[in-house]
């Protein structure tokens, strides 16, 4: 096929006529041709002869098929007569024939975590161990699921030792009872316990001093002694409960009540309710802790009778402390303030107090590294059953009143050195009012003493008393089921008006181990360093030239093992010795400890 183009071009005209004998196919090409010669001609157009002139281009084109002219596949293929094909059978047959191979594939097994089994847990258990120096200690607790929600708890608690310490002229048996009774439910939103206890216990003031009947003939001295009743017993009725609710206003609520009494007709009652809540304000939680603490009590008379009218005490503290938390990014601040006002029997010990309540922690890497502070003041409600359990050698003769703790000053690190490996060390800076210090009493050698009057008792006295403190601890899991920690305290005490901080130990180091050896053999050991304290005593019938100074009571260290047999998943045997260095330290002045002792005994775990 040929086809002819005839382009013209006139004089100064910037258009084209294009006549086309073709089809629209070739039209567009031709078109685009025709755009880039004129293109051309634009940019050569200046410095060109503007008489072009007319020119006749035949183009020749070989043969072009078109669509047309194309072999065409059908739509439709022909179908084969299903009838006309042939179907054959085939016939399939195994010919068993071995082959020798030396390819053994190795079967693959997956690495998967080792799960130990979980153990059993029992609701209820009941420990028994004698020992030497009659020593008895004997533990049973129980709890019975009244409902989904609802349960029932008893505990009896007993440890006793018929005493025995060498060059202890008095008795030193003594006997700790208590008993429990709790009922209580965990709902959804609700929790709640109450709890009634009665404990006794027996001690005796066997504590008399080394020098003591030195104003008497030995004999005389002896007989003394011999005649002292040195028995004291505290009783104490108990109850206590709690509430805890999420979603209110009301979060939780404390509630104690303590009854003391002793074998010398002392006699106190202490009360304490505290209730806390909780609401929003400005999208913050405030927090609001209301508490009542009172305390009211008596006792006969003061010491060595030298007045024989009864001591009578009574302080009620009523308090608000408000406080709110705040988190910033890895900050967590705590800010409050707590407001006392605390009302005594006599009418001059009326005092209002306002006390700091500020914490913070800031997470420096992690879990790895926390630090933390805070500065915290409170008035502490000092009781004659709280002494009494610091130290069972008191005399029935405190004088009792509240501790007002100014400050308490803290800034420390915690975290992790490894990922079974903890710290905590911190620094504090303490101001006390009227802080409560053991000391001995002072004493006489006459039969008219009481029993607790011959240098074998304590009172408590009260200094202003600043305190600089370091603590550190460490807790580790070396391997698979070994524990190891260890915590250190260093202390210095600034004194107002007494000689020394009585019995404040300026170190304290306690360490603990326990090892699983197998699966039912376990072991576990504990020491611990008490440094030097002070003390002082004097015999007044004795004149002194120069008043004799400060006693010193030796630091001392102890260490106890024990090694556990778990028979079964219920029964398990134990022996424990303690004091295993055999010292016999004073951690009282006058009042030697045991020594070496050695218990065997049993525990079993049981449901109903």
């Amino acid at each position: 096929m040929m086809f002819k183009n005839r382009i013209k071009s006139l004089k100064n005209k910037k258009s084209i006529i294009l006549v086309l004998n073709s089809s629209k196919f070739q039209c567009g090409f031709l078109l685009l041709f025709v755009l880039f010669f004129q293109f051309s001609f634009a940019q050569d157009k200046k410095g060109k002869n503007d008489n072009i002139g007319t020119e006749v281009v035949n183009v020749v084109k070989p043969y072009t098929p078109t669509i047309s002219d194309a072999f065409k596949v059908k739509e439709v293929p022909p179908t084969i007569n299903e009838e006309s094909a042939k179907k054959e059978n085939v016939n399939y047959s195994i010919l068993s024939f071995p082959v020798a191979s030396t390819f053994a594939p190795a079967k693959g097994k997956a690495q998967g975590v080792e799960k130990g089994a979980a153990e059993r847990l029992f609701n209820n258990y009941a420990t028994l161990g004698v020992g030497n120096y009659g020593n008895v200690n004997a533990e049973l607790y129980v709890t019975e699921n009244l409902n989904n929600n609802e349960y029932l708890s008893g505990m009896f608690r007993h440890n006793s030792s018929q005493g025995g310490i060498k060059n202890v002229l008095l008795d030193d048996f003594y006997y700790d009872t208590k008993v429990d009774l709790m009922y209580g439910s965990n709902e959804q939103y609700l929790t709640w316990n109450f709890k009634v206890g009665f404990q006794n216990q027996v001690y005796n003031w066997y504590g008399l001093p080394a020098d003591f009947g030195s104003t008497l003939p030995v004999t005389n001295g002896l007989d003394l002694a011999y005649g002292i009743n040195p028995q004291q017993s505290y009783n104490a009725l108990t109850a206590n409960g709690s509430l805890a609710y999420e979603d209110g206003v009301l979060n939780d609520i404390t509630l104690d009540f303590a009854h003391f009494s002793d074998a010398y007709h002392s006699s106190e009652n202490s009360f304490l309710l505290a209730p806390t809540f909780k609401f929003n304000i400005a999208d913050e939680a405030i927090k609001t802790k209301v508490f009542v603490d009172y305390v009211d009590g008596s006792f006969k008379e003061n010491y060595l009778g030298t007045n024989t009218s009864p001591i009578n005490y009574g302080f009620i503290n009523l308090g608000i402390e408000p406080s709110f938390v705040m988190n910033r990014e890895d900050w967590t601040i705590n800010v409050g303030a707590g407001f006392v006002y605390s009302v005594g029997k006599e009418n001059d010990t009326n005092k209002f107090y306002v006390y700091p309540s500020l914490s913070a922690s800031y997470n420096i890497v992690s879990d790895l590294m926390i630090f933390y502070m805070s500065a915290i003041g409170n008035l502490q409600q000092n009781t004659y059953k709280n002494f009494a359990d610091n130290n069972p050698f008191v005399s029935p003769t405190l004088n009792i009143k509240p501790t007002n703790e100014l400050y308490d000053i803290n800034f420390g690190l915690k975290g992790k050195l490894a990922s079974t490996v903890s710290y905590d060390v911190k620094a504090s800076y303490i101001h006390d009012e009227n802080k409560a210090l053991f000391r001995a009493n002072d004493y006489t050698e006459q039969e008219t003493n009481a029993n607790y009057g011959f240098g074998n008792s304590f009172q408590v006295v009260y200094d202003d008393l600043t305190t600089m403190r370091f603590y550190g601890e460490v807790k580790a899991d070396l391997a698979k089921g070994v524990t190891v920690e260890a915590d250190l305290t260093v202390s210095s005490y600034t004194k107002d008006s007494e000689q020394e901080a009585w019995n404040l130990p300026a170190f304290q180091f306690n360490s603990k181990a326990d090892f699983m050896i197998t699966e039912k053999w376990f072991a576990g050991a504990n020491l611990f360093y008490v440094g030097e304290r002070k003390d002082r005593q004097i015999n007044t019938d004795i004149v002194y030239v120069d008043v004799p100074g400060p006693i010193t009571l030796d630091s001392y260290f102890d260490l106890n093992a024990n090694v556990r047999f778990k028979y079964s998943e219920r029964f398990t045997t134990f022996l424990k010795a303690n004091n295993i260095l055999n010292k016999g330290y004073q951690k009282w002045l006058n009042y030697p400890v045991q020594g070496f002792q050695v218990m065997v005994g049993a525990n079993y775990k049981f449901d109903f």
